[in-house]
């Protein structure tokens, strides 16, 4: 299987497999293991390099669950799914699941706290040697549209990027293992998410792989109107080719078969260009 981080030049896509009853967008789709091992495999076919694989649901106002129902959710399918042909990755705060997972056949976590929320979390990713994604967000998933305020958007979660880059850096993980996601969505308004994707181009200076991930969030229904979570293919493929533009080479997506066609054909065009 090829490292999908030493793609450099091209889109990484990471499909979503939520094996939880209230995500978002497609709670209670997969929360069976059979279904969320056939759904990742389907993933795969449709060009996912990463498949992440979650167990608690983090939309605006989640209630959390235990790590033994989060496991027990999440370890079958990782089981379920070694050896498909993409790179395996947790979306987990918790270090009791990032540590069965890993055991499981994780290749990388995936954390929306940024390695914050548990104080295990760090040493235990530094000792593995993983991959890691670190997400921004203000607040907790409970309370984290209640109004978010920011003196400068960009400003603080750039900085908060950087900070969580240098923890990671001095508890011993490897720079070539960083990911970093500005966080679309989690703590933020309109205002904020659109300033954030108008400069995504400007946290490729942290000098670590971006990840976008703004698969059918609500930002899309707020611009457009009346748009439910299924309905929000069109805007989620224009955030994506928006963010390519800027920079993100990791897009964390629900369309991974639409997505991979529409970066395609953009950046046909962008190469056709270049040969005027």
């Amino acid at each position: 299987m090829n490292d999908p981080f030493l793609m450099r030049d091209d889109p990484v896509l990471m499909g979503i497999v939520n094996v939880t009853p209230d995500s978002f967008s497609d709670g209670g789709l997969y929360l069976a293991a059979e279904a969320a091992i056939a759904h990742g495999r389907k993933l795969v076919s449709e060009g996912a390099h990463i498949l992440d694989i979650g167990g608690e649901s983090t939309r605006p106002g989640a209630e959390p669950v235990t790590v033994e129902e989060e496991m027990r959710r999440v370890v079958p399918v990782i089981e379920g799914l070694r050896g498909c042909g993409a790179f395996l990755s947790i979306d987990t705060r918790h270090s009791v699941v990032m540590k069965a997972a890993l055991a499981a056949g994780v290749d990388m976590v995936n954390d929306i706290s940024a390695l914050t929320h548990d104080p295990d979390s760090m040493v235990l990713v530094a000792g593995a040697g993983c991959y890691v994604c670190l997400m921004h967000m203000k607040g907790d998933p409970r309370t984290m549209q209640d109004a978010p305020f920011y003196g400068d958007v960009f400003d603080e979660v750039y900085g908060y990027l950087q900070a969580r880059i240098d923890a990671c850096k001095a508890a011993g993980i490897r720079m070539d293992r960083i990911i970093v996601d500005p966080g679309i969505g989690f703590g933020k308004n309109l205002e904020h998410n659109l300033i954030l994707l108008n400069r995504f181009e400007d946290f490729k200076s942290l000098g670590v792989p971006l990840m976008l991930a703004a698969s059918r969030k609500r930002f899309i229904d707020a611009v457009c109107g009346g748009v439910g979570p299924v309905q929000r293919l069109a805007g989620s493929l224009a955030a994506a080719v928006a963010g390519w533009e800027q920079g993100a080479r990791i897009f964390r997506v629900h369309d991974v078969a639409e997505t991979h066609q529409a970066l395609m054909v953009y950046r046909a065009v962008q190469g056709a260009s270049l040969t005027k």
